[in-house]
Parts: C-alpha cells; sequence; structure tokens
C-alpha cells in the first residue's frame, strides 16, 4: 500500500507488451452495425466493485450504484431539527 497517489504506480505505454489482435469468422451484425466486438473492457468488470469496497473499508458507507459520488458518501444531516 502506498501512502500517497505520488508513489503509485501507473502503468503507462511503455508498461504493455506487444499487442495481438485477431479476426473470428464472420462480422456480427447484430450487435452493431460494423459487426465487431472488443473484449477488452471484460478484464475491468471488477474494478467498480474494487473501488467501492475500498470506499466501504475506509469510510464505512456502502455504495451500491455508480458513481461513487461524494454526496453518497458524506453522512446526511438533518438541519431542520
Amino acid at each position: 500500500m502506498n501512502g500517497n497517489f505520488a508513489d503509485y504506480h501507473v502503468p503507462v505505454n511503455a508498461d504493455i507488451g506487444e499487442l495481438d489482435v485477431q479476426f473470428v469468422g464472420s462480422p456480427d451484425t447484430h450487435f452493431n452495425a460494423l459487426g465487431v466486438r472488443g473484449i477488452g473492457e471484460i478484464g475491468i468488470t471488477g474494478v467498480p466493485a474494487a473501488i467501492a469496497n475500498a470506499v466501504y473499508h475506509a469510510t464505512g458507507v456502502r455504495v451500491r450504484d455508480l458513481p461513487i459520488t461524494l454526496d453518497k458518501v458524506a453522512p446526511q444531516t438533518n438541519t431542520t431539527a
């Protein structure tokens, strides 16, 4: 764990190896007009859940819908009491 974001390693282009693009069979025009699909998003589907868990562990507030914003994390105060 890092004490601040300045010490956190963020991957950049130099950290990524060669990319291989493969075309599979025929186009799937039911998905979109171009008939193409990307699978890059599949690998990052767990990131929002991990961030939500980190917010919960840091604040004790469980946020169950995205985007996670300050108004969902900060306790609501009643000023009409």
